[in-house]
């Protein structure tokens, strides 16, 4: 085998090592351009929650592809369906879903007011239990008109944000438009772990007594990849709109299991 051939080798081995304890479960690496796997990816279509002004496409290039060896989800500034926007959601539901892990999502966001790009879960129970009762896990939150600060957070009936007392931290990456950063979580029995390029953010334990109303988190839940616009928080200040297109770019989806 060739020197340089080796190398390459040896970059992607250490690359794809798993962290200690962990064994490497699923991923999608985004090496093949074009559509999204459809192995691996569903979408969302049309205009979904919290007053966003996107329409998300299914299985279109313009809004989501793969282009060298990334993910892009491209919002971008024309009407579709009562839309002042069009951008893309995919999601794993009918694909894949999780009841513990360690997942890692290396990731570069869009910087444009308005924006409001989001790693996250939802249980395969969404829609027959209401939300937020079904609960919900956010990786990584941005809103556009506070740049550089990452969130991550928990809701369940008990603690989430119309109630202002959801369970959430934060930390701040003033690079986060221009390089990629890991967003990745640790998910085990009654306890989830938040970081940023191995950083815990926010630690988070189901307490003695807690019900499914406070610790909706022992069942399966879906992967979900979007770029929103607007809406009650990304939209809080209003939309750039000549900033437009913005894109999130995802180099790895990469999920774990204990060892």
């Amino acid at each position: 085998m060739r020197p340089s051939l080796l190398l390459s080798f040896a970059l992607l081995s250490t690359a794809m090592a798993a962290p200690a304890g962990w064994k490497l479960e699923w991923s999608d690496e985004f090496d093949q351009a074009g559509a999204p796997d459809p192995a691996k990816w569903t979408y969302e279509v049309g205009m979904i929650r919290n007053n966003e002004t996107q329409f998300y496409t299914k299985d279109r290039r313009e809004n989501a592809r793969v282009e060298d060896g990334v993910l892009i989800i491209e919002a971008r500034k024309e009407k579709r369906d009562g839309a002042d926007f069009t951008s893309a959601s995919l999601i794993s539901k009918g694909r894949k879903d999780w009841t513990a892990g360690r997942f890692e999502i290396r990731a570069k966001l869009p910087e444009a007011r308005g924006t409001w790009p989001a790693i996250w879960m939802l249980p395969l129970d969404h829609g027959a239990i209401p939300w937020p009762r079904c609960g919900e896990i956010d990786l990584m939150e941005h809103v556009g008109h506070d740049p550089g600060r990452i969130h991550a957070t928990l809701h369940s009936e008990t603690y989430n944000h119309i109630r202002k007392n959801q369970r959430s931290g934060a930390t701040l990456l003033p690079d986060f438009s221009s390089d990629f950063h890991v967003y990745a979580m640790e998910w085990t029995q009654g306890r989830i772990v938040m970081q940023v390029d191995g950083k815990t953010i926010a630690e988070f334990e189901k307490k003695p007594g807690d019900t499914d109303k406070e610790w909706p988190f022992e069942k399966p839940f879906y992967l979900i990849l979007n770029l929103a616009i607007g809406g009650s928080w990304g939209g809080a200040k209003g939309v750039d709109e000549a900033a437009f297109p913005q894109r999130m770019e995802v180099d790895y989806v990469r999920v774990y299991q204990k060892s």
